[in-house]
C-alpha cells in the first residue's frame, strides 16, 4: 500500500510540473524564439557546458580516488598475485591516460569548432592516414595487453605433475563450501553425487583405496610456502570459487572438475599485522561501535568486533543466499597446519562412527546398513 501511494504521489507531482511548464510557456508569448535552428548564443552555451562537463568528469574522478581508493584490495597474499596486480595496474594506467587525452580533445574541439553564423563544416570522405592511426595504435596496445594476459594466465594455471603440491577438493553447493583433503597419499579418492548419503555429503567412493585417508572439513586451512592444487566441483548450479586476497578465481561447474593452484606467501597472523590491515580493521570496528550504540538503544544486540580473515567466496549469483556463501581460510605455518590436520578424522572414520550410532534394528547390530548401501561401504564399515 505504501508503495502504491508513493507511485501515486510521483505521478501527480510529474503532472503538476508538466502543467507549470505549460504556464511558463504561456507567460513567454511574444518574447519566445520558436525557431528550431540553434543560434550563436545556443552554440556558445553548449560549448561552455562541454567544458563544465569535462571539469565534472575529472573532479569526480579525483574525488572517487580519494574517497574510495583505500577500499580496494591491498597486498596480494599469493605468489602469483604480484603478476595479476601488475597486469591490473598497467591496464588502469592505460585507461586513465587514454581517457584523459581523448576527453580533453573531444571537449576542447567541441568548444573550438562550435557553430557560428556563416561557418561551414569541412567534410572529406575518407583518410587512410587517420584510419591507420586510430585503428593501428589501439590494435597494437590491445595485442600487447592480451599477450601479457595470456602469458600470465598460462604461467599461473600451469601445474607440473612432478611438482610438490597439496591436493584439496573444494565442493560447492547452495549455499556453502566443503573442503576435502587428500590425506597422507596426497591423492583424492573418487567421488560421485550418486554416492551422497548421510555424513558422506560429497559422495566419496569409500571403496577407492585413495579415499581411505581423505578428510572432509568446513574450514579451510592451508600452509604458507606450499603450492595448493585445488580440484573444484559443484553439486547443483554454477558457482565460482573466489579467493580475493589470493587473486584466484575459478568457476565451479556441475558435472565436471575444474582446477586452480596458488601458493600463499603470508600467514593469516602476518597479514593481520600489516599496517594497512590494522588501520582498516580499526576503521571498521569504529563503524561497528557507532552502529552498536544505535542497536543497543533500540533493544537489539550489539555487533561483535571485526577480525580479519581470508575468505573463500562465491562470485556467481547462485541463488537467494549467494551473499552468505563463504568459507573461512586460515593460512598456517607448516607445523601448525600438520598439527591441525592430524586431529581431523577421515571420511571413512566418520561414516563408521555415524553407522555405529544407528539404533539397533531387528537384532542386526549397531552398525547395520540399509540394503541399498553399496557393498563397498558395508565392507569399510564392518572392518
Amino acid at each position: 500500500m505504501e508503495i502504491l501511494l508513493v507511485i501515486l504521489v510521483l505521478v501527480l507531482l510529474s503532472i503538476a510540473l508538466w502543467q507549470l511548464t505549460k504556464i511558463f510557456d504561456l507567460t513567454q508569448v511574444g518574447d519566445k524564439d520558436d525557431s528550431q535552428v540553434a543560434n550563436d548564443g545556443d552554440n556558445n552555451t553548449q560549448g561552455y557546458l562541454m567544458f563544465g562537463f569535462l571539469a565534472f568528469i575529472y573532479i569526480f574522478t579525483i574525488y572517487g580516488l580519494i574517497k574510495w581508493g583505500p577500499l580496494v584490495l591491498h597486498t596480494s597474499a599469493s605468489k602469483h598475485g604480484e603478476t595479476v596486480d601488475n597486469l591490473m595496474n598497467i591496464t588502469w594506467v592505460l585507461i586513465f591516460l587514454v581517457q584523459a587525452i581523448t576527453q580533453v580533445l573531444v571537449h576542447y574541439f567541441s568548444f573550438k569548432y562550435r557553430g557560428k553564423k556563416g561557418n561551414k563544416a569541412l567534410f572529406f570522405a575518407d583518410s587512410n592516414r587517420l584510419e591507420v592511426i586510430w585503428s593501428g595504435i589501439p590494435a597494437v596496445v590491445l595485442a600487447l595487453l592480451i599477450g601479457y594476459g595470456l602469458y600470465a594466465w598460462v604461467d599461473i594455471m600451469f601445474v607440473d605433475e612432478n611438482e610438490d603440491t597439496i591436493e584439496i577438493e573444494l565442493y560447492a553447493q547452495q549455499f556453502n563450501w566443503t573442503a576435502r583433503y587428500s590425506g597422507t597419499d596426497n591423492v583424492l579418492g573418487k567421488a560421485n553425487v550418486r554416492l551422497i548419503e548421510g555424513v558422506n555429503t560429497l559422495g566419496v567412493d569409500l571403496a577407492d583405496p585413495n579415499a581411505q585417508d581423505d578428510i572432509v572439513v568446513k574450514e579451510l586451512h592451508i600452509p604458507i610456502g606450499k603450492k595448493i592444487h585445488f580440484k573444484i566441483r559443484s553439486q547443483d548450479v554454477l558457482h565460482s570459487a573466489f579467493f580475493p586476497h589470493f587473486r584466484a578465481q575459478m568457476n565451479c561447474v556441475p558435472g565436471m572438475v575444474t582446477e586452480f593452484a596458488f601458493e600463499p606467501v603470508y600467514t593469516t597472523d602476518e597479514y593481520r599485522a600489516m599496517p594497512f590491515m590494522v588501520e582498516k580493521v580499526k576503521n571498521i570496528n569504529a563503524l561497528r561501535v557507532a552502529k552498536s550504540k544505535i542497536l543497543v538503544t533500540n533493544g537489539q544486540a550489539a555487533l561483535d568486533p571485526y577480525t580479519f580473515d581470508f575468505l573463500l567466496l562465491c562470485n556467481k549469483i547462485c541463488g537467494a543466499s549467494h551473499y552468505n556463501m563463504q568459507m573461512k581460510v586460515i593460512v598456517d605455518t607448516p607445523e601448525d597446519f600438520k598439527k591441525w590436520l592430524s586431529d581431523k578424522p577421515t571420511i571413512v572414520q566418520e561414516v563408521k562412527t555415524a553407522n555405529a550410532s544407528k539404533p539397533v534394528e531387528g537384532g542386526l547390530g549397531a552398525d547395520s546398513i540399509k540394503a541399498k548401501d553399496t557393498a563397498a561401504i558395508a565392507k569399510v564399515v564392518m572392518k
